[in-house]
């Protein structure tokens, strides 16, 4: 296995130079251009990464929207990702929507992003500017960024592996009977000190009963021997995320405990075999839960299999039971069953994978054993 350390010497930098492009080939015939303000799919399209910016898209140009704060970043980090937008900046007298005004063709029709443009803010927009019509858009940035370039996939797997290492430095801590928390943290400074940027999400360690809540809050209850502990958890390299679950105990569990683990380590083996490119993420999902409910336990599982992974930690595609929506080469994705059993314990094994034309690529290869 290629240590963390190699993925990420290794890292070229990413050209984000064809991204307008893929996103002006999916926008509706309707809209002229489009807003996009949401800030992860601003730096999708920029590279920015800073707290307050705005894109505005249309079939031939790229501006860029942003406060005097970022005036020297802005410029660095867009001439860095090869885009070849217009940056503007606000100032206390001419906010985003004055310069906006400047640029809006009277009588264009303009996409805002549904999914996650305030109230507020739409209606800012229309009152604002009453020759042009705005139009609510869906997922369009969203579904381009589905399909990962080389460049984001080196980094995912980057992020994945350093995970796969801090867990096995971190696990001896476990035969020291940690509280939730101290575990939790020590995983967390650990992937920091790999070189991760922080956490894709809060890390949940959560043992005995507790393990029953698939999204515990780490407390300050005690490790035991014997009692399995769901450890949940990721991190972000240059953005771009990890995630994965491992169930683990320190000594043996009782028969239950085994049993549970037998059966959800069963069904992620077969969802994750389902995984290729063309299949049905519905089928995905299937795999799993048929399988659970072959041992009779599918009411226990009680969430959708998986999601995609990338600038967001649950992104496009979904792994569920409704849709059919099918896999495509570039998905990155996660397949994580699990059983949750309250007053006994909770299972959850969850891999990211990267789907190819081949198959798919686990990219999270920490062991899967349950006694340590």
């Amino acid at each position: 296995m290629i240590e963390s350390a190699k993925l990420l010497a290794d890292l070229k930098p990413i050209d984000y130079s064809g991204r307008p492009d893929k996103v002006r080939n999916v926008m509706p015939d309707d809209v002229d251009g489009l807003i996009v303000s949401h800030l992860t799919n601003v730096r999708y399209l920029t590279g920015f990464t800073g707290s307050n910016g705005l894109v505005y898209l249309t079939r031939d140009s790229i501006t860029f929207i942003t406060d005097g704060r970022y005036i020297t970043q802005s410029k660095e980090e867009l001439e860095s990702s090869r885009v070849d937008a217009e940056i503007l900046i606000t100032s206390q007298g001419e906010g985003p929507l004055i310069l906006l005004q400047k640029l809006f063709a009277e009588g264009s029709r303009i996409g805002l992003e549904s999914d996650t443009i305030s109230w507020a803010s739409a209606n800012s927009y229309i009152s604002k500017f009453d020759s042009n019509t705005f139009i609510p858009t869906n997922g369009i940035v969203e579904g381009v960024r589905m399909v990962k370039e080389s460049g984001e996939v080196d980094r995912i797997r980057a992020a994945c592996r350093i995970a796969d290492d801090a867990l096995e430095q971190t696990l001896p801590f476990l035969k020291e009977l940690p509280t939730e928390k101290e575990f939790a943290r020590a995983l967390d400074r650990k992937m920091i000190d790999l070189g991760a940027q922080g956490n894709s999400f809060d890390t949940i360690t959560a043992c005995g009963v507790r393990g029953a809540l698939p999204h515990a809050q780490p407390s300050d209850t005690h490790i035991t021997p014997g009692q399995m502990i769901v450890i949940d958890f990721g991190c972000v390299v240059d953005g771009y995320c990890s995630d994965m679950t491992r169930t683990i105990s320190v000594g043996e569990p009782d028969v239950k405990q085994q049993e549970m683990y037998n059966q959800v380590i069963k069904a992620q083996s077969e969802g994750s075999n389902v995984v290729k490119t063309g299949v049905k993420l519905s089928d995905i999902d299937a795999a799993c839960r048929d399988t659970l409910a072959g041992f009779g336990v599918d009411q226990y599982f009680t969430h959708s299999t998986g999601h995609g992974v990338g600038l967001d930690i649950h992104e496009q595609p979904w792994v569920r039971a409704a849709g059919d929506d099918v896999t495509q080469s570039g998905h990155i994705l996660t397949v994580e069953p699990g059983i949750y059993i309250e007053g006994i314990a909770g299972v959850r094994i969850e891999d990211t994978l990267h789907v190819t034309s081949e198959g798919a690529e686990v990219l999270t290869t920490a062991p899967k054993q349950l006694v340590i």
